[in-house]
């Protein structure tokens, strides 16, 4: 190249090119030079360097197993095409967390088997690695319907509280309890609620928080009572007092280790006349009044809920019950500026089953609490299914049935999730986490599935297609990350949501109820990541840097 041609291409380089040369030699070797200039101008996107990781739980047997391309059943290009296009500067709410409950059933199931097993069982829920890593669970004040006998905190007509203390949560099993837990060996009769809480929280890697609901205070509180601590109501004059026992509560747990993340005033305050198990009825304006007057300012009190910065300490979750009715349950207490102050947010529960696909999940609902509150949390923190003894596995891929008609669990499961979280909710809590084979003990006779089921005869343990699905949310969805917004085909049977987390990296969660397999796009900056989701499927694609 003569030294005119180097001249005039140092000049387009630096965007002084001579406007009058013409020789066509140095025309094309313009643009040559423009086209690798402009090349080299073009940025690389913040994740141009990503992989993708995919895992995937299907009625065909997969569970949480981390899958390729040519494990598609059918050819990729013969596979409807579903593309997503993320676009991860665009954020929403932040995540709290995702997990199950601690209960006094749960605990006693954990008691009847080896202590290396019981290890075992603990890590695959809790721990980040080997598990699901669940990072928001919740647990009952005195007994809940899944403990072995009703019990309170304090004895009988103890105004003072002197007799208060947990000591129920922490004393171990007699394994007299009731006929479902007679007879049956416990290797560990000194295991219970607070030492399962404990060992918990020492798997390598856990990191959960935990929210505490009282089912029912002490009987001699009440009033209009069907059977013992099950049904009626709070009466007024015990306000004070109970608020005070719920504060004690708080503070006695946390003299054993166990520092509470949040509370919730009541568990299903609408049961007041047709609970078969520990319930209290508040009507919203009970349930106002009492936060207001009573349990507000006694928790402020003592230390625990930070007015200035309700981040900062004990969060309190008002509502607890379906979320068909939540808005107009939540309305006094939000609209009372001296009520809402002491309110962090809602939770909600999904009951009943059968009823959310006809409802479309409530969607309207929570966009509704979403759009009138939007100050507030939300926080889904119960959800459970009737159990098939018979088929613990197989009943959540076919119709199941509850009180009010008929659903399929996972599908409904995935559903419900994802339409939550698509809608605002921040964090989302099955109920028990751990019962036996047969959802027991319940001594009500209301027996449910859980994510890990145990026989506690022969020490078998079982995780469910709930316990896989709710990992595609816990192992990747981690605590702080934020909903990112996507544009994506609205195609019949297929939901997906998104989230980028604290340490850059992107997870997309999609469930495919559909009968026949799709190939998704997913395009992320200046890359695109494809993978064939198998029909009646749910996939966690996690993208993050190399």
């Amino acid at each position: 190249m003569d030294v005119f041609s180097i001249k005039a291409l140092r000049q387009i380089s630096k965007g002084h090119a001579r406007p009058f040369v013409t020789n066509s030699k140095i025309k094309g070797v313009q643009l040559l030079i423009i086209s690798a200039v402009f090349a080299s101008c073009t940025p690389k996107s913040a994740y141009h360097d990503y992989v993708s990781d995919v895992y995937q739980t299907s009625q065909q047997g997969d569970n949480l197993k981390l899958i390729s391309e040519n494990e598609t059943p059918t050819a990729a290009s013969d596979l409807k095409k579903v593309t997503i296009e993320l676009l991860p500067n665009e954020e929403f709410q932040k995540y709290y967390g995702f997990g199950a409950s601690f209960t006094e059933s749960s605990a006693w199931n954990l008691a009847t088997i080896p202590v290396e097993k019981r290890k075992d069982v603990l890590t695959k829920l809790f721990s980040p690695t080997e598990g699901a890593g669940f990072t928001l669970t919740r647990t009952h004040i005195n007994s809940s319907d899944y403990s072995n006998t009703h019990y309170s905190y304090v004895e009988v007509g103890d105004e003072d509280l002197s007799t208060f203390s947990v000591n129920e949560d922490m004393k171990g099993f007699s394994g007299d309890e009731n006929d479902q837990v007679r007879g049956i060996v416990l290797v560990d009769p000194s295991y219970d609620l607070i030492p399962m809480i404990l060992e918990a929280s020492k798997i390598p890697g856990a990191d959960f928080n935990i929210i505490a609901s009282p089912w029912s205070p002490p009987s001699w509180m009440k009033t209009g009572e069907t059977a013992e601590m099950t049904n009626g109501t709070l009466r007024p004059e015990y306000y004070g007092l109970w608020a005070e026992y719920l504060s004690k509560y708080i503070t006695a747990y946390k003299e054993q280790g166990i520092t509470l993340w949040g509370l919730t005033p009541q568990n299903e305050p609408l049961h007041a006349i047709d609970a078969m198990w520990d319930s209290n009825g508040f009507t919203p304006e009970q349930g106002r009044d009492f936060l207001r007057d009573h349990l507000g300012p006694q928790l402020v009190k003592d230390g625990h809920l930070k007015l200035d910065d309700l981040e900062a300490g004990l969060r309190v979750l008002i509502y607890d019950h379906n979320k068909s009715t939540m808005n107009d349950y939540v309305a006094p207490t939000y609209e009372d500026p001296e009520a809402s102050k002491y309110a962090w947010g809602t939770a909600f529960h999904w009951y009943t089953n059968s009823e959310l696909k006809a409802n479309n999940w409530y969607a309207d609902e929570l966009a509704e609490l979403q759009k009138k509150w939007p100050n507030k949390a939300m926080i889904h923190s119960e959800s459970s299914i009737d159990i098939d003894a018979n088929e613990p596995i197989g009943q959540y891929w076919r119709a199941s049935t509850d009180y009010a008609g008929t659903f399929v669990p996972f599908e409904t499961y995935a559903y419900d999730i994802i339409t939550d979280l698509n809608h605002g909710t921040q964090g989302y809590v099955e109920w028990c986490s751990i019962l036996s084979h047969k959802g027991q003990p319940n001594p009500y006779n209301n027996y449910n599935s859980a994510p890990v089921l145990i026989n506690p005869e022969t020490d078998e343990v079982i995780y469910t297609p709930l316990y896989y699905l709710l990992s595609h949310f816990s192992k990747f969805i981690r605590p702080d990350a934020h909903r990112i917004a996507l544009k994506g085909d609205s195609i019949d049977g297929l939901i997906y949501t998104a989230a980028k987390n604290t340490d850059g990296s992107i997870v997309v969660v999609v469930f495919n109820r559909n009968d026949e397999a799709h190939k998704l796009e997913i395009t992320l900056g200046d890359r695109t990541f494809t993978s064939p989701i198998a029909a009646r499927a749910m996939q966690t694609i996690h993208l993050k840097s190399k």
